[in-house]
C-alpha cells in the first residue's frame, strides 16, 4: 500500500512538471533568464520546488530573482494583491481556522492557481494564523487580560457599584453617529452618554469621565463593558487603572455578557430614533438629550419594580440618611 502511494504522488508530481514546461514556453536547455522569466510568471500556481525541478533551476537563484524584480513588477504586485485579498475573506470566513494548506484548496476550488507554499508566505507575511496551532494558548492569554468578572450578575447592592458601556450607532441623512452611554446597574440610570462621528477611543473616555466627574464614586466600581478597540485600548485601560476601577470584559461574541446595555439600546432606537424623521443633526443630538432625561425621571423600569432610575437611587440614598440618623440618635 505505502509503495502504491509513492508510485501514485511520484506520477502526480511528473504530470505537475509535464504542465508547467508545456506553459513555460522554453526548455532547461534555454538561457537562466529566460526560464526566470518563465517560472515568475507561474509563481504560486505551483510549489517553488516542483517550479525549479521542470526548468532546472536552483532554488536560490529563483528566490533571489523573486525578491529582487517583486517591487519593480506591476503585474506580480497586483496578483499578489489580490491573492491577499481573497486569503483575507476565506480566513475571516472560516472564524481564523483554516491554514494555508486548506485555504489553497478553497482557492483551488474558487479558480485560483496558488500554492500552498504561497498561501503560507503571504499568511506569514498578513500575520495571519490558524487559530487551531495556538488557540489554548490565546485562550488562556485572553481570559488573563479580558476577565469577566460580572459573569451576568447584573444584580448590585449600592450606586457606583458596577457601571456597564457600549456604543452603538444611527443613520441620519446618509452619515453614521456614535452613541456611547454609561449606565449604574442599581437603578439602571443613564449616568453619562456622548454622541460622535467617529468610534474612538475619545467618544468613551469622553463619556466615561462625564459619569466620574457626575458621580465621583468612593467606594470599589468595577467597569464592565465588551472587548471593542475602544474599551481595550492602552490609553483607556491605563485611565481606569490610574482611577483604581476594576475593569470587566464580556466574553468574545457573547452580547448576553452585556444585556442590559444591548436592551438600554434597543429601547432607545425603538421609543426614540427609528419613530421621528429628524429634519437636521441639531434636532437629533436634542432629541437624544431628552429622551435621556426621560429614561431616567419618567420611564418606570421593570427591574426596579417600576420605579424610575432617579427614584430608586432616591429611595436608596433617603434609607441610608434614615439609617444614619437613627444610629446617631442611638
Amino acid at each position: 500500500m505505502k509503495e502504491f502511494h509513492n508510485l501514485k504522488n511520484r506520477v502526480k508530481r511528473l504530470e505537475g512538471i509535464i504542465e508547467i514546461l508545456k506553459k513555460a514556453g522554453c526548455t532547461p536547455s534555454d538561457p537562466l533568464e529566460v526560464k526566470l522569466d518563465a517560472l515568475e510568471s507561474m509563481h504560486g500556481q505551483y510549489s517553488v520546488h516542483m517550479l525549479c525541478v521542470a526548468l532546472d533551476v536552483p532554488r536560490g537563484t529563483f528566490y533571489n530573482h523573486i525578491l529582487r524584480n517583486k517591487r519593480t513588477h506591476t503585474w506580480y504586485a497586483k496578483r499578489r494583491e489580490e491573492f491577499r485579498e481573497v486569503i483575507q475573506r476565506i480566513y475571516d470566513d472560516s472564524r481564523q481556522i483554516l491554514g494555508s494548506a486548506k485555504i489553497a484548496a478553497v482557492m483551488k476550488e474558487q479558480d485560483y492557481k496558488i500554492s500552498p507554499e504561497t498561501v503560507r508566505e503571504i499568511m506569514r507575511d498578513m500575520g495571519l494564523i490558524s487559530i487551531r496551532q495556538d488557540a489554548k494558548d490565546m485562550y488562556d492569554k485572553e481570559k488573563r487580560r479580558f476577565k469577566n468578572y460580572l459573569n451576568q450578575q447584573f444584580d448590585t447592592t449600592r450606586p457606583n457599584e458596577v457601571w456597564v458601556s457600549d456604543v452603538t450607532y444611527f443613520h441620519l441623512n446618509g452619515k453614521k453617529f456614535y452613541i456611547c452611554a454609561v449606565l449604574d446597574l442599581f437603578a439602571r440610570r443613564v449616568i453619562g452618554y456622548r454622541l460622535g462621528k467617529s468610534n474612538s477611543t475619545q467618544l468613551v473616555k469622553s463619556t466615561f469621565h462625564a459619569a466620574y466627574e457626575s458621580r465621583r464614586p468612593t467606594q470599589s466600581l468595577t467597569f464592565h463593558t465588551d472587548r471593542g478597540a475602544n474599551f481595550t485600548s492602552k490609553t483607556f485601560c491605563d485611565h481606569l487603572k490610574f482611577l483604581d476601577i476594576t475593569q470587566s470584559f464580556s466574553r468574545a461574541h457573547v452580547p448576553y455578557d452585556n444585556s442590559v446595555m444591548e436592551s438600554f439600546f434597543s429601547n432607545l432606537k425603538r421609543e426614540e430614533l427609528y419613530r421621528t424623521k429628524y429634519r437636521s443633526e441639531n434636532e437629533f443630538r436634542t432629541a437624544v438629550d431628552k429622551y435621556m432625561t426621560f429614561y431616567n425621571e419618567q420611564r418606570p423600569h421593570v427591574k426596579n419594580g417600576y420605579k424610575t432610575p432617579a427614584k430608586k437611587e432616591l429611595d436608596f440614598y433617603s434609607k441610608q440618611a434614615g439609617l444614619e440618623d437613627t444610629t446617631n440618635k442611638t
